[in-house]
């Protein structure tokens, strides 16, 4: 890929800005990081190339669930998995529409989705305070899967969204949002799983980009409470190293701290259920230890897209020390920690 012509710096934007120029590369205006979602996606012409999607995750103390609506230009990704936390009972279902039909997935990040056909319905109908997650499929692991899910955003919570470049040609916006709590219910079969204010939190992972054939990644998140307070992580590695940007932050009480340093994550790829250990590189900020209780492995060949990822869903302890405060210590948090490669 080309090289950036320009110094690179984690400035905070603080102003609506458009993602790409007319041409359809990379606006250098839009490199940044910011607070609240600010940018918009008008990703156009590189065909084939362009990647769109919209991952919603739910934790509570007993599961996890999840829905993703994606768009990779030539094919389509939706899919919804959930895991019961103490059985490991797992299930998920993918629908892969060719050339993404159906999938259409908008600019702005606060607004609505929808994809429908008969095996799967999924809507994130977004509005001003909330977004409503409305998930269905009469044979979701030889079971109905029905969920009502009400994810809130407080007055005044920060999320984290930056744009990483890797050349004028190449590059990505994510916004990430923690600690958003859900309420609702997710039915399967005969069983209804109530999610309660205080104890169910999402986490949105929205990106859109320009994305090198070859990828890989790595991604740690978690969004839940420790001693009474609301804390939660986006920590990621592999896709942003050498741009100068990260897409590391932290969620205090939903205050976003912004992590301008890399972060390594440390694992076993012969055995990916031993303990890894995540830790920021230039400070003690991110001092993890990430202990895995179940392993999702996710793979797909289909022509020109070649995808494997090992998501390890477990438990998260040590310390982490948002902006203004003394080392946070905890102990059990519920996420996910992953290692991804990627030709696409």
């Amino acid at each position: 890929m080309p090289s950036l012509n320009r110094p690179i710096d984690e400035k905070e934007l603080l102003s609506p800005v458009r993602l790409c120029n007319e041409n359809g590369g990379l606006n250098p205006d839009a490199i940044g990081w910011s607070r609240i979602p600010l940018t918009t996606c008008n990703l156009s012409r590189h065909p084939l190339r362009k990647k769109r999607w919209n991952y919603w995750a739910i934790t509570t103390p007993d599961l996890l669930f999840s829905i993703t609506i994606s768009n990779v230009d030539y094919l389509g990704m939706v899919f919804a998995y959930f895991l019961d936390i103490k059985s490991k009972k797992f299930i998920e279902k993918t629908r892969s529409p060719l050339f993404g039909n159906g999938c259409n997935l908008p600019e702005e990040v606060f607004e609505s989705v929808s994809y429908t056909d008969p095996n799967m319905s999924a809507s994130f109908t977004s509005k001003p305070d909330k977004t409503s997650l409305c998930v269905r499929s009469l044979d979701f692991g030889g079971l109905l899967l029905d969920a009502d899910i009400q994810i809130h955003y407080p007055a005044n919570h920060q999320t984290m969204s930056v744009v990483i470049p890797w050349s004028d040609t190449n590059f990505q916006y994510t916004s990430k949002h923690n600690c958003l709590p859900a309420t609702g219910s997710i039915t399967l079969g005969d069983t209804v799983y109530p999610l309660s204010k205080g104890k169910a939190f999402a986490c949105l992972d929205y990106g859109r980009g320009i994305w090198p054939y070859k990828s890989q990644w790595n991604w740690a998140s978690f969004s839940g409470k420790s001693g009474g307070q609301v804390v939660g992580i986006n920590l990621g590695a592999g896709w942003t190293d050498g741009t100068g940007l990260t897409e590391n932050s932290l969620t205090y009480n939903g205050v976003v701290t912004k992590l301008s340093e890399d972060v390594v994550f440390d694992f076993d790829t012969a055995d990916y259920m031993k303990p890894w250990l995540i830790n920021s590189c230039k400070s003690d900020r991110i001092r993890l230890t990430f202990t895995p209780i179940y392993e999702r492995i996710a793979t797909t060949n289909v022509v020109i897209l070649t995808s494997s990822v090992h998501q390890m869903f477990g438990y998260f302890n040590g310390s982490i020390t948002p902006e203004g405060h003394r080392p946070i210590r905890l102990e059990n948090l519920f996420g996910w920690a992953e290692d991804h490669h990627a030709r696409w």
